[in-house]
This record gives structure tokens, sequence and C-alpha cells, in this order.
């Protein structure tokens, strides 16, 4: 039998929220200044140091869709572009594209490394492609030097969209960093959170200045600017901007985590090579290594289960997983399997073969560095038991 079940629900990506948080939020709090003020700067700065780029080029943002979207803008992308992106990513990625004028082309992805196809985003393209939207799946970088080759040879803008790869290195470059724009996810669930948030690193520090004018109302000046000890500032709207500004309240939590990243990194590594091991022999897909020279930023672990060599389906064991306190995810069903897209453009997830057969199989287990190793040996031993009959 496996190890006893744990007291609690084991909740899928579950923050690691400690007291260095906690206080930060506080000292917000007793302060008065929730809103867009010093703690967001101080992120700002704190993430720029940590990416090895110049603090010009950060901007705090309440959201990786966020992050997108006004990076498409201040891009320049205009009504019709073309921007090609992957078919096994989140909805946010094709909405954002849709929310900027713009036409999301979903391509297959590689069976390997379950990112994006360079060959296929080459083949995606037509004149009216504009920008490539990479996603570095589970953490997983994608091949970026082949991607930029692509997006030089055409004259595109490449847009990364980091969310699930705040730490991870392509060739000992951090993702988001060398490209356009980077843009980074701090949603509960990810490697580092504030509860909801994102980040936008921009190649200029000109887009980076645009960026913060769209992201709050399209004024000139921001509140913190308009309120501080040195003076009201009045403002001017300068664009039909959006409320996508960050808060201090979220930047406070964004702090402690950023400062113990490379901790949490360690122990969702100890998690993730623990999983590789124990499932080896088992009737189910894997995740490949990390490529070398690479980093990667462990963010899910996928397994694929397939009832024809698994004995049960990938719902079954999502709802048997659920049932025995262990909470799980799916990431994702192609993007073409969703109605809305569907009807919108006529995609048909025949026309994406890998994505759409990682869709239908793929289950996330729990990664959090917030994982006992009583509760990854529960999830080891009860996985075992659903698709293989044995304990690890």
């Amino acid at each position: 039998m496996p190890v006893d079940r744990p007291d609690k629900f084991i909740v899928f990506g579950a923050p690691d929220i400690q007291q260095a948080e906690i206080d930060e939020v506080v000292d917000s709090l007793q302060s008065g200044w929730l809103g867009t003020g010093p703690k967001v700067r101080q992120f700002e700065e704190e993430f720029a140091r940590f990416r090895g780029v110049e603090e010009s080029r950060v901007a705090g943002v309440n959201s990786c869709t966020a992050a997108l979207h006004v990076s498409m803008l201040a891009a320049g992308l205009d009504t019709g572009d073309e921007v090609v992106t992957t078919a096994m990513t989140f909805c946010a990625t094709a909405n954002a594209i849709i929310h900027a004028g713009a036409i999301p082309v979903p391509v297959d992805i590689d069976p390997d490394s379950l990112n994006i196809d360079p060959d296929a985003i080459e083949a995606a393209i037509t004149p009216r492609t504009r920008a490539i939207i990479p996603v570095h799946f589970a953490g997983r970088p994608c091949e970026m030097d082949r991607i930029h080759a692509i997006a030089e040879k055409h004259d595109l803008l490449v847009i990364e969209d980091c969310a699930h790869a705040v730490e991870a290195e392509w060739r000992g470059i951090p993702v988001g960093t060398r490209s356009d724009f980077g843009c980074f996810s701090f949603y509960v669930t990810k490697n580092i959170t504030t509860g909801e948030g994102g980040m936008v690193i921009a190649r200029s520090s000109d887009a980076i200045d645009r960026i913060k004018v769209l992201s709050l109302h399209g004024m000139s000046k921001d509140a913190w600017h308009r309120f501080s000890d040195k003076g009201y500032k009045h403002y001017r709207v300068v664009d039909a901007g959006f409320k996508y500004n960050m808060m201090d309240l979220q930047a406070a939590i964004g702090i402690h985590q950023l400062r113990r990243v490379e901790t949490a990194w360690q122990r969702r590594t100890e998690v993730w090579s623990r999983y590789q091991g124990a499932f080896a022999d088992l009737p189910v897909g894997r995740p490949g290594e990390p490529q070398d020279d690479t980093r990667h930023g462990h963010h899910l672990y996928t397994l694929t289960v397939d009832s024809e060599v698994a004995g049960i389906t990938r719902d079954e064991f999502l709802a048997r997983m659920q049932e025995v306190g262990i909470g799980v995810g799916v990431h994702y069903q192609s993007l073409a399997s969703h109605p809305h897209y569907q009807e919108r453009f006529g995609w048909h997830p025949e026309d994406y073969p890998v994505a759409y057969a990682f869709g239908e199989t793929t289950v996330s287990l729990p990664l959090s560095s917030k994982l006992t190793d009583d509760e990854v040996s529960y999830i080891v031993d009860t996985t075992r038991l659903l698709v293989g009959g044995s304990e690890g």
C-alpha cells in the first residue's frame, strides 16, 4: 500500500508563502500605499538584476496576459497582422493576440520537447506575418537560436511567452532577455507568485516607457509620481490605455518569492527528478530530460496516459487522483480543440496532430517547492498503483 494519505488535500501548484511575504504585505497595508508604488519599483529593480538586464528594460504589470497584449501594442502590430505561435499553450496566448487586433496562427509542436516546432514556424510564414510568440512549455526553453534566425530572415518580431520559465536559460542566456519582448507570469501556481501579476522585459527602454503608459490608462504619469511626497504631478492622457498596472500588495509578495527563487527551483528539480525515476518503468509517457546547455524551469511535470497501454483513460486517472486527495491538472488541450477558435478561425484539431494527441492524454502532477517528502511519496505510490499496479 502507498504511504498514509495526507491529512489535507494536496493542492495542485500550491504557492510556498512564508512569513517574509506576510510581513511585507502587512508593511504595505500599514503604509497606506497599496497600489503602484515603491514596492513595485523595488520588485522591478530586483527582477532586472535577477535576469541581468537594465532596470529601464522592465515593467511590472498585473498578468502575463497583459504583458503579451501591451508588448504587441508597443511593437506596433496592426489589425490583420499574423502572429505565429504554438498550438500547445493556454488560451491567454491566443487571446492576447486577438485583443491586439492580430490573427493567431498556431503551428504544431515537436514531439520530444513539446515546444513549438521551428520547421512549422517557417512553413506558416506569409506576407502578413509580423511576429512569432514561442512558449517555453513546462519550463523547457524553446530552440531560441533557430527561432531568432527565422525571425531575422523574415524581419519578424519575437515576443517570448515565459509564463512557465522564469528561471529557464537557453545556452546560458535567460529566456525573455534576448528577444524584442519577454513576458513573465506570477500567477498563483507559477514558480514565483504575486497572486496575480506579470512582468515585461523589452529590448529597448523606449518600449518599456510605452508599456508603462499603456498599462495605466494611457496616462503620462503613474499614480506613484502623482501622489508621492515630491510634489503633485498633473497627468495627461496620451493614449487609450488599460488597467494593467501591478500593485504594491502584489509586489510585496514577489520581492521575497524572487529572493528564494533558487532554493525553490532546486526543490522542484528534486521532485521532478524523483518522478522521472519512479515512473521510468510505467506504461506512460514522461517528459524528456533537459537539453544540454540549457536550464529547465521545472514548472510542470506532465505524464501522458494512453488507455490502450496504461489500462486507464486520462480522465479516469484525473478523477481517481482527485478522489484520493491529489490535485492534478491538464496543460493543455490544444488551442484548436476549443469551440471558440474552431468557430472563429476554422481550426481543426487534427491539423495539429502532435499537439492534439498530447492534449488528449496529458496530466500534470503536483510540482511545488512546498511539497513534503511524504506528499511526494504518496503521489508516486498512488500513480504507480493506478497505472502500473505496484508501489515504487
